[in-house]
């Protein structure tokens, strides 16, 4: 039996720091997030809300996806890191921290599922 783990999901919060509304910054961040994961970027895509109101974004990776949401009027922004590789997904998350300098961050770890199967 083959044994698979497409590998550890982690839910990062942050409270203040750099980039609430700047895409071009979160880009940045979530770009230097990918290489310090060791991370392929296949594509990027983000989109800036009117007034200022706030970043949703993407990374799309050869190993999954980096992506966030943004809520400035709640000095809030929710990351979503899902890499191939075993910690891989700490070093990326550990790099946005340094890069935006939030006031607080929390991690959330979730194990996908892990298996294992007969070969075909």
């Amino acid at each position: 039996m083959d044994d698979f783990s497409p590998g550890t999901h982690l839910l990062v919060d942050h409270r203040g720091g750099a980039g609430m509304t700047d895409p071009d910054v979160l880009e940045q961040a979530m770009r230097g997030a990918a290489e310090a994961a060791e991370a392929t970027v296949l594509s990027a895509h983000f989109h800036q809300f009117p007034d200022s109101a706030g970043v949703t974004g993407v990374l799309l990776l050869a190993e999954s996806h980096i992506s966030v949401h943004t809520w400035p009027e709640h000095d809030y922004a929710a990351f979503d890191i899902f890499v191939c590789g075993e910690g891989q997904g700490k070093k990326a998350a550990d790099f946005l921290a340094r890069a935006l300098l939030p006031d607080w961050t929390q991690i959330r770890a979730v194990q996908r599922n892990h298996f294992s199967h007969a070969p075909t």
